[in-house]
C-alpha cells in the first residue's frame, strides 16, 4: 500500500511555518492556563470543581481521540483533518477569550481539546511524509524546538500577556492570542501544507475507536484529578476500568481487520522503544516544571513573570542544543539521546545541591537542564517515526502523542506524592527524578541505530 498524495507545487516552509505555528499553540493552552487561573477565578466567580474543569476539560478532550483522529487522518486526508481542527480551535479560542461565565469558558476550553487533538497528529504525519532523509531529521528537531519553547516559557508568555492588560482584556488575551495566529494559519494551509492520505482499506474500526477514547479518559482523569482529591475510591476504580479497556483494546487490534493501531507498528524496535522513551521523558518533564514552577512560587516567593524568566536559562539550552543536535547526530550518531538523559539527569542532581543558595544561582543548574532536554528532543521523535510507513504516519502520530499525555499525567501524578508528601519535597521529588533520568538513559540506548549509521 503506497501513501497516496496529491502533487502540487508545495513550499516547504510555508509548510513547515504552518504546521509549527499551530502545534505551538496547542502545547502553549496546556500551561497559559495554568497562569490565567487566578485571574479567572476572580473574574468569572469560578468555583474550585469549575477552575479543575477548565484545565482538566482541555487535556482530556485533546487526549481522548488522538488515535482515532491519526487514523482519520490517514483515511480522509491528512491536510483536511489539520485544516478542520485548525478552524474548530481558532473559534473555541475566541469562545474561551469571550466566555462570560465560567460554565461558557469549560465548554469552550473542551472544543479546544478536541480540536488540539485532531490538529496534532496530523502535524507529525504530514512532516513526516512531507520531508525526507536528512530534512526530515531537521524538521522533527525544530518540531520539538517549538514545543519546547511553548513548554518552557509557556508560564512566562501567559504572565506577560496578563500583565499587559491590553485594552482591558487581562486573562482574556491568553485565548484571544491564537486568533490572529489561526486565521493567518487557514489562510495559508491550502497553499502551502501538502494533502496525502493512506492507500489501501479506509474503513474505521468503531468499536476500537470507543474502546480507545473511553479508556484514555479513564487513565487520564484520575491521573490528573486523583492527588487534588486525595485519591478517593473512584480514582482507582477509574485506574481499574482503563486496565480492562486497554487490554480489550489490545486484543481489538489484533483481530481486527482494520486496526486503529496496526500492530505491525510496534514491530519497529525504534518505534516501540522511542514510545515507551517518549512516555518516560515526558512524566519526568511534566513532573520537573510543576514542582520547579511551585517551588519558585510558593517557597521562593517569585512572580509567575519572574519565575519565567528564570525558566529562559532551561529555554537557551534546550534551544541550543536542538539547534546543533542534527550536527552532533552525526558525530556520535543514536547514543545522543542517551547522553542527552544524563545530561538532564545531571541538571537535576546539581539542583539538589543548589536549594540553599540565592535563586539566581538555580540558573547554571536550569541551564544544563535544557542541553540535555535540547539533545533528546532533537532526535527522539524523528528516530521514533523513521521506520513507519507512509501509509500508518498519523496513526503513529497519533499513538506517539497519547504517549505524550499519558505520560505526562503519570508524571505529575506520581511526584504530587513525592513533592506533596514531604514538609519541603523539592528535593526529595528531584532525587527521583534523577533515578527516572538513568531509567531513561537506559531505554534510549536501546534505539536502534540508522542503516546511515551501521
Amino acid at each position: 500500500m503506497v501513501d497516496q498524495a496529491v502533487r502540487r507545487p508545495v513550499t516547504n516552509r510555508g509548510a513547515l511555518a504552518v504546521l509549527l505555528s499551530c502545534d505551538f499553540m496547542i502545547t502553549l493552552d496546556f500551561f497559559v492556563s495554568n497562569v490565567a487561573i487566578p485571574a479567572i477565578r476572580r473574574d468569572l466567580h469560578a468555583s474550585a470543581a469549575q477552575v479543575q474543569l477548565i484545565v482538566v476539560g482541555y487535556a482530556l478532550a485533546y487526549a481522548a481521540g488522538l488515535i482515532t483522529w491519526g487514523r482519520l487522518g490517514d483515511i480522509h486526508g491528512r491536510r483536511r483533518l489539520f485544516a478542520i481542527g485548525l478552524g474548530v480551535f481558532t473559534a473555541a479560542s475566541v469562545a474561551c477569550g469571550l466566555a462570560g461565565n465560567a460554565d461558557m469558558l469549560i465548554l469552550a476550553r473542551v472544543a479546544q481539546g478536541l480540536a488540539a487533538g485532531v490538529m496534532a497528529p496530523q502535524v507529525l504525519a504530514i512532516l513526516g511524509t512531507t520531508y525526507t532523509g536528512a530534512q526530515r531529521a531537521k524538521v522533527f528537531a525544530i518540531s520539538g524546538l517549538s514545543k519546547g519553547v511553548a513548554g518552557v516559557f509557556g508560564q512566562l508568555i501567559g504572565g506577560l500577556l496578563i500583565a499587559a492588560d491590553s485594552g482591558g482584556l487581562g486573562w482574556r488575551l491568553c485565548f484571544l492570542v491564537n486568533l490572529p495566529i489561526g486565521l493567518v494559519a487557514l489562510a495559508f494551509t491550502r497553499r502551502a501544507v501538502p494533502e496525502s492520505r493512506a492507500g489501501g482499506d479506509t474503513r474505521l474500526d468503531g468499536w476500537s475507536s470507543v474502546l480507545a477514547a473511553v479508556a484514555l479518559i479513564a487513565l487520564v482523569l484520575p491521573l490528573v484529578e486523583g492527588r487534588e482529591h486525595g485519591w478517593p475510591l473512584w480514582t482507582w476504580v477509574s485506574l481499574a476500568v482503563a486496565v480492562v479497556l486497554l487490554t480489550a483494546f489490545v486484543a481489538r487490534q489484533r483481530t481486527a481487520s482494520t486496526p486503529l493501531v496496526d500492530p505491525a507498528l510496534f514491530r519497529d524496535r525504534a518505534f516501540a522503544v522511542g514510545v515507551a522513551s517518549t512516555a518516560l521523558y515526558f512524566a519526568a518533564m511534566g513532573a520537573f516544571l510543576l514542582v520547579l514552577a511551585v517551588y519558585l512560587q510558593d517557597e521562593r516567593g517569585m512572580s509567575p513573570v519572574g519565575s519565567g524568566v528564570l525558566y529562559t536559562a532551561i529555554g537557551v539550552g534546550f534551544f541550543v542544543m536542538t539547534i546543533r543536535g542534527a550536527a552532533l547526530a552525526g558525530r556520535i550518531g543514536v547514543r545522543m539521546v542517551s547522553v542527552g538523559a544524563l545530561v538532564l539527569t545531571a541538571g537535576w542532581a546539581l539542583l539538589t545541591l543548589l536549594t540553599d543558595l540565592p535563586v539566581v544561582w538555580l540558573a547554571p543548574a536550569l541551564l544544563v537542564c535544557g542541553l540535555g532536554m535540547g539533545l533528546i528532543m532533537s532526535q527522539l521523535t524523528a528516530r521514533t517515526l523513521a521506520g513507519v510507513p507512509a501509509r500508518l504516519a498519523g496513526a503513529g502520530s497519533g499513538v506517539l502523542n497519547t504517549a505524550v499525555q499519558i505520560g505526562s499525567a503519570l508524571g505529575v501524578a506520581l511526584i504530587g506524592i513525592v513533592f506533596y508528601g514531604a514538609r519541603s519535597g523539592f528535593v526529595p521529588a528531584l532525587v527521583t527524578l534523577v533515578v527516572v533520568g538513568l531509567v531513561l538513559a537506559a531505554l534510549l540506548r536501546r534505539l536502534p541505530q540508522t542503516r546511515s549509521e551501521q
